[in-house]
């Protein structure tokens, strides 16, 4: 008989660090939901945030991409101008096993609000902090509140580990701390 979602879950966090700091249960009373639910984890953000701002008027290009879009923010909540974006970074740190593969999607509580949550792959073998970008879809402010649930990562095991990982190819946001920005490497690559 297979395991159990949450049970593989709660193995791979409590033995092999996959998720920490882990959450063993779903925290809801009074706060945007975060730790084990049934098939993932849903995640946090921190307190630390990345608001979009035109006041530089610079051009948005991922190639080269100017960090002065960005207004740094430190603050147990934000809100995020109509029809933009932050950024912000995850609570937990992630390491992803070799046979394994994530997907982050945004948690239906901001998504009833219309606030969107780029979906993002977690690959095989890739740890660090996951970079989250938050798109407030509304003409209204948007808030969103750190140290509470943000996106919900779903695992997908493979009964045979991955033939190149994402720490074999040396992947640019490998072990990224904070908020990382885009980037290209030196090829040119994204």
């Amino acid at each position: 008989m297979p395991i159990k979602a949450d049970r593989w879950i709660r193995r791979m966090a409590l033995e092999h660090s996959m998720i920490t700091p882990f959450e063993d249960r779903q925290v809801r009373q009074g706060v945007i939901s975060y730790g084990l639910t049934s098939y993932g984890y849903d995640m946090r953000v921190t307190n630390h945030f990345k608001v979009f701002t035109n006041v530089f008027n610079v051009l948005v290009d991922p190639k080269h991409f100017d960090p002065r879009s960005f207004v740094d923010i430190v603050a147990d909540y934000i809100d995020i101008p109509p029809n933009s974006f932050a950024l912000a970074q995850s609570l937990e740190h992630f390491y992803i096993p070799r046979n394994v593969s994530a997907i982050v999607i945004g948690k239906s509580t901001y998504a009833r609000c219309g606030i969107i949550i780029n979906v993002t792959p977690l690959e095989p073998e890739w740890r660090g902090y996951v970079t989250i970008e938050i798109s407030n879809t509304t003409p209204l402010p948007a808030r969103i509140y750190a140290n509470e649930g943000i996106g919900q990562v779903l695992f997908l095991e493979s009964d045979e580990e991955c033939e190149i990982s994402y720490a074999d190819k040396a992947g640019k946001y490998m072990n990224q701390t904070g908020i990382v920005l885009p980037r290209i490497d030196a090829q040119g690559q994204e």
